[in-house]
């Protein structure tokens, strides 16, 4: 037998110990469901010996492992990262940039004008309300985000902010024609790159985000995760020279952006 053919043998015999490891566990998880006690135990065959597993916990971690090591050995012993597929793992994905799920936020500002729709849940109104607009580029998204390891969400945060995925822009631009793209670039201080809802643009707005966040990093080094994440949304916005305390970067934009955000997570972004 050749090597090619070696390798496809190896890969199927793989794909086959897969596909009953998974069967093996639906099966078991069927059964758990079934039961009121839920905690049975589970007998697997071995040869002549036999293990006992606990179920729900043990069953999970052992079923997790064995795909850890039948996808390990098919792929190589590279390990796995947090810079995971963002398209495969939605949920588990947020770069490098800190957990946006974990962090507080008031969320839009409240005032006389906007009493209704203020707060965090003023927030997740207009972000569901952007989300059809938005949706279309989520794949786009996810690939710029992996690309500059921010948190995908983030970037559909920002868009529905600045241009409610792009449903109020004219010909890409706003209505006084200074900024740019569905994450609003201002022209009098970038150039603007690719058509106004490519890859081109979402990248170079990524890009200057992480820019920013990166010089907040080394502006205030002893500052938190979460607070580099808001500098840099702050500064994104209204430039790093406005931000010299904490209290500049607890502002409506970032609490409006990081709400929106994690409505977007909740969605799979």
């Amino acid at each position: 037998m050749g090597n090619k053919e070696q390798e496809t043998q190896h890969f199927r015999t793989k794909a086959t110990a897969l596909e009953k490891l998974e069967v093996q566990f639906a099966a078991e998880y069927r059964r758990h469901l079934q039961t009121e006690r839920g905690d049975f135990l589970c007998k697997v065959a071995n040869k002549s010996r036999s293990w006992k597993i606990r179920f729900p916990a043990m069953l999970s971690s052992v079923v997790f492992w064995g795909l850890i090591a039948l996808i390990g050995t098919s792929r190589g012993s590279y390990p796995f990262t947090h810079s995971m597929n963002p398209h495969l793992h939605p949920r588990l994905y947020h770069g490098c940039y800190g957990d946006i799920m974990t962090m507080k936020t008031s969320g839009a500002t409240c005032d006389a004008n906007s009493v209704m729709n203020c707060g965090i849940r003023g927030s997740e109104m207009f972000a569901e309300m952007d989300l059809r607009a938005i949706k279309p580029y989520q794949t786009l998204i996810k690939e710029v985000g992996q690309r500059h390891c921010v948190d995908p969400a983030v970037i559909a945060a920002i868009i529905s902010r600045e241009s409610h995925g792009g449903s109020v822009l004219q010909d890409g631009w706003d209505h006084r024609g200074l900024k740019f793209g569905l994450m609003q670039l201002d022209k009098q201080a970038y150039h603007p790159v690719g058509a106004w809802d490519s890859k081109e643009h979402l990248s170079q707005a990524t890009g200057i985000l992480t820019e920013r966040i990166k010089a907040i990093q080394k502006k205030f080094p002893t500052w938190s995760a979460a607070q580099h994440l808001r500098g840099g949304l702050s500064a994104f916005k209204s430039g790093i020279e406005a931000i010299a305390t904490p209290a500049d970067i607890d502002n409506d934009f970032v609490n409006d952006i990081i709400a929106r955000a994690k409505f977007y997570k909740r969605q799979s972004f």
